[in-house]
């Protein structure tokens, strides 16, 4: 695990978003366009302000989410909303969005119809996480419902997730997708989110996904 450390959240904004917008540039040197996979949450959203005025060609940029609530796009909760409103504006707003939630009544119901959207993204290009001071990451959530699907390596793309202190169903991108990523970052902010973190590291991925992810990403944090 590489540990960037910054002074303060804006300089982490900004050394994260140089460090993903250099990453898409030189995935598109060499492919014809490359999948960014992103967290939601409110943590990224200064990055992905800075990040969406970039100069790249982003027509060739295909983004789509860790996770996702099983809500309408315009639902208070909705991180499809979030992306479109700080990411997916400005120089983004050329990005395709990869869907990751539809009109189904359930996540069990919608995924076949979302499966297929996810052909040719893989291995994901660039991936960024980021974590739950329970240790989740994406929607694998220590004791849900079905994480141990969801982490195995026979696990199919797309994984409905029900866990306690969840609201919603999720939609989770499995363990096997996510671990196949070229290049991974992982954000967090804040000492506790660190304390948990290096506890992360000495335990068994089914108590703390996370950890799943921890060898070979590059890890940003400010207090």
């Amino acid at each position: 695990m590489d540990l960037q450390e910054y002074a303060d959240r804006e300089m982490l904004a900004m050394g994260l978003a140089d460090r993903l917008a250099s990453a898409l540039k030189n995935s598109l040197m060499v492919h014809d366009h490359a999948s960014f996979c992103v967290s939601g949450g409110s943590s990224p959203g200064p990055i992905f302000e800075i990040l969406s005025g970039v100069d790249l060609d982003w027509s060739r940029v295909h983004v789509f989410l860790n996770d996702e609530r099983w809500v309408p796009e315009g639902h208070p909760r909705s991180n499809t909303t979030l992306l479109k409103t700080t990411l997916l504006t400005g120089q983004a707003a050329k990005a395709m969005l990869v869907p990751m939630v539809n009109d189904a009544a359930t996540p069990e119901d919608g995924i076949p119809a979302l499966e297929p959207g996810f052909e040719g993204e893989f291995p994901i290009s660039l991936l960024l996480l980021g974590m739950g001071p329970d240790m989740h990451t994406a929607s694998l959530f220590p004791g849900a419902d079905k994480l141990a699907l969801a982490m195995s390596n026979a696990a199919p793309i797309l994984v409905p997730m029900r866990a306690e202190g969840a609201e919603e169903p999720r939609v989770t991108l499995s363990r096997r997708v996510l671990s196949e990523a070229m290049e991974t970052h992982i954000l967090i902010m804040g000492d506790e989110k660190r304390a948990v973190l290096e506890r992360a590291r000495k335990l068994d991925p089914m108590t703390a996904p996370i950890a799943a992810f921890l060898k070979d990403a590059t890890v940003h944090w400010a207090p």
